[in-house]
C-alpha cells in the first residue's frame, strides 16, 4: 500500500516543525501543518465522492491552501488539473467539457459563472479564496488530519496540464506520479537543493514551472520557500538576505536589473538563480552577471516533459544555451521530415526520452501516437541543435508557438478571434523578441478596403474573448501578408521584418 509521489514527499520531511512555507504577511506553515491540512482537504474531497482517477479542476489564486489542495489531490488519488487564472468562461467551458472533472474548485467571485458551465457536465463546484477561506476549506475543517493516502502506482495519473495544440485548441498532457517524482528528484540533485535552502517562489502555480519544478523540488529536498502572490522586485530584494535560491522567468530578471537595489551585496546569500519558461536573452544573462557576479542558470522544459536540460550547477553556464540533458534524459536532434538523427551543430527537431516524458494526450490516442517515434522519443516541436561540447540550443519552434511571459500562446487561437471582427480580411499572429516578456504577441492585420478599424478597436474586442496574456501587445496594419508559392503565409518573413519592434535603445 503506497502513494508513489506523496510517500517520497513524506520521506523527505526533515521534521514536522521544520518550516515549509513563509508568506508575505509573515505567517508560517510547517511541514506538520502541510501534512494536517493536505490530509483534511483530501478527506473533504473524498467525502464529496471524488475517487482515484477522477479529475479535480482548479482555478484559484495562489496561496498556501492552494498548494495544500494540489497535495490533497495527490494523496486521495485524484488527477489534479490546474487552470490559468486568466482564462475566461468561454475558455473554461472547453477545458471542463474535455476533461470532465468531477469537482471544480474556483474563487468565490467566479463560482456563479462556473456553476452554469459545470452543471452541464455534472461537475460539483466548491470555492477557495486567496486568504484560505471558502466552502472547500469549511468542509476540510470537519475532517480528520490523518487521512489514509490512496494507493497510487508510479504509472498512475497525477495531473493533466493543458498545452497548445495544432488546431489552436489545447491538449491535455497526462503526467504520472513518476513523471513528477523522477523529475523533482533529478532537479533536486542536479541543482544541489537541501533542507537548508530557502526558495523565493513568485511564480504562478497553475503550470509546470511554479507547481512541479519549484514546489516539488522544495518538497523532495525538505527545504522551505517564501510563497509570494506575485513578482514584486522590491519585495524580492528585501527577501534575498534570508534566501538561497530563486526560480523565475526572464521577465523577473529584466525587472530586477531595472532596480538599483540589485547589487553584489544584495545577493551575497543567494547561491542560485534559475530561469525558464521562455528564452532568456543573452544580453540579460550578461547584464545580470556583471551586476551581481552570478550567472543565471537557464534550463529547458515543456508541459509534456517537465525539465529536459539544464546548464550545469558547477561549470560554464553559457548564455543562449539551455545546457546539457539532465541525468536519465536523452535528447537528440533529428531531420524534421525524415527523423534521421543529425550530427553536432546541425539544426533540426528536438526529441526527448526519459522518465519525465508524459503518458500521452488526454483522450487523443491518434495525436499521442503521431507525437512519438517508434523507439519512444517524444517529438517536441522545438527546433534546435547540440554543439560539439554537448550544449543544447533552442533556435525556434516548428509550430510557431509564442511564449510570452512564460505562457504558451498558439497563434491560431488569437487569429481566429481577430478574423471574426468586422473590417478584418485576415491576420497573422507572431512572437517578436521582447526584452520583458521574452516574446511579445504581435498581430499583423489586413483590413477590408475602406474600413476605419483601429488598433484600439481590435484590442477592445479581444479583451473579454481571450486571456490577457494572449492579447496582442501591438497591432500592425498591412496591405497584404507575405506568402510562398503555395499560398502559405510566411511568418518567418514577418518575424524578420518586425524583429526589432520592441527593441530598447541602448541610450533609453
Amino acid at each position: 500500500m503506497s502513494n508513489h509521489l506523496f510517500d517520497a514527499i513524506r520521506h523527505s520531511i526533515p521534521a514536522e516543525d521544520a518550516v515549509f512555507i513563509e508568506t508575505g504577511d509573515n505567517s508560517t506553515w510547517t511541514y506538520g501543518d502541510m501534512l494536517q491540512w493536505s490530509g483534511r482537504i483530501a478527506g473533504a474531497i473524498d467525502t464529496l465522492g471524488i475517487r482515484p482517477g477522477d479529475r479535480v479542476a482548479v482555478q484559484v489564486e495562489k496561496s498556501p491552501e492552494a498548494l495544500m489542495l494540489y497535495l490533497a489531490c495527490i494523496r486521495c488519488g485524484a488527477v489534479y488539473l490546474p487552470l490559468n487564472t486568466a482564462y475566461t468562461l468561454a475558455e473554461l467551458d472547453y477545458f471542463i467539457s474535455d476533461a470532465e472533472p468531477r469537482l471544480v474548485v474556483v474563487t468565490p467571485k467566479a463560482a456563479e459563472g462556473i456553476k452554469a458551465i459545470a452543471s452541464k457536465y455534472g461537475a460539483l463546484v466548491e470555492t477557495l479564496d486567496d486568504h484560505g477561506g471558502g466552502s472547500l476549506i469549511d468542509l476540510a475543517k470537519g475532517e480528520a488530519p490523518d487521512f489514509v493516502d490512496a494507493t497510487r502506482a508510479a504509472d498512475d495519473l497525477a495531473a493533466i496540464l493543458y498545452t497548445s495544440g495544432t488546431t489552436g485548441r489545447s491538449k491535455g498532457a497526462m503526467l504520472t506520479h513518476d513523471n513528477l517524482l523522477s523529475n523533482a528528484l533529478t532537479l533536486r540533485d542536479h541543482w544541489q537543493f537541501t533542507a537548508k535552502d530557502r526558495l523565493i517562489h513568485a511564480l504562478p502555480i497553475f503550470h509546470t514551472h511554479g507547481l512541479f519544478v519549484a514546489t516539488n523540488v522544495i518538497l523532495t529536498s525538505g527545504a522551505s520557500m517564501f510563497l509570494l502572490p506575485k513578482f514584486d522586485p522590491a519585495e524580492i530584494l528585501s527577501l534575498m538576505p534570508r534566501a538561497t535560491a530563486m526560480m523565475g522567468v526572464p521577465t523577473f530578471y529584466v525587472r530586477l536589473l531595472q532596480n538599483e537595489g540589485l547589487t553584489r551585496d544584495a545577493v551575497k546569500t543567494m547561491r542560485l538563480f534559475i530561469s525558464g519558461s521562455a528564452p532568456l536573452l543573452a544580453d540579460t544573462h550578461r547584464a545580470f552577471q556583471e551586476r551581481t557576479g552570478q550567472a543565471i542558470l537557464e534550463r529547458y522544459g515543456m508541459t509534456e516533459t517537465n525539465m529536459n536540460t539544464s546548464n550545469p550547477y558547477a561549470g560554464d553556464r553559457i548564455a543562449g544555451t539551455v545546457g546539457f540533458p539532465l541525468p536519465g534524459v536523452t535528447v537528440r536532434v533529428t531531420h524534421p521530415e525524415t527523423g534521421v538523427t543529425l550530427p553536432a551543430d546541425e539544426t533540426g527537431m528536438i526529441e526527448v526520452k526519459g522518465p519525465n516524458v508524459f503518458k500521452g494526450y488526454w483522450r487523443m490516442p491518434e495525436k499521442t501516437k503521431a507525437e512519438f517515434r517508434d523507439d519512444g522519443f517524444f517529438i517536441t516541436g522545438d527546433l534546435g541543435k547540440i554543439d560539439q561540447r554537448g550544449y543544447v540550443y533552442i533556435v525556434g519552434r516548428g509550430k510557431d508557438l509564442v511564449i510570452s511571459g512564460g505562457y504558451n500562446i498558439y497563434p491560431k487561437e488569437v487569429e481566429s478571434e481577430i478574423d471574426q471582427l468586422s473590417g478584418v480580411v485576415e491576420s497573422a499572429v507572431i512572437g517578436v523578441a521582447h526584452p520583458d516578456f521574452g516574446e511579445g504577441v504581435t498581430a499583423i492585420v489586413v483590413k477590408k478596403a475602406g474600413s476605419d478599424l483601429s488598433e484600439q478597436a481590435i484590442l477592445d474586442a479581444l479583451q473579454n474573448r481571450l486571456a490577457r496574456y494572449k492579447q496582442p501587445k501591438q497591432i500592425i496594419f498591412v496591405e497584404d501578408l507575405p506568402r510562398n508559392t503555395m499560398g502559405k503565409v510566411q511568418k518567418n518573413v514577418l518575424r524578420e521584418q518586425y524583429g526589432n519592434l520592441y527593441a530598447i535603445s541602448p541610450n533609453a
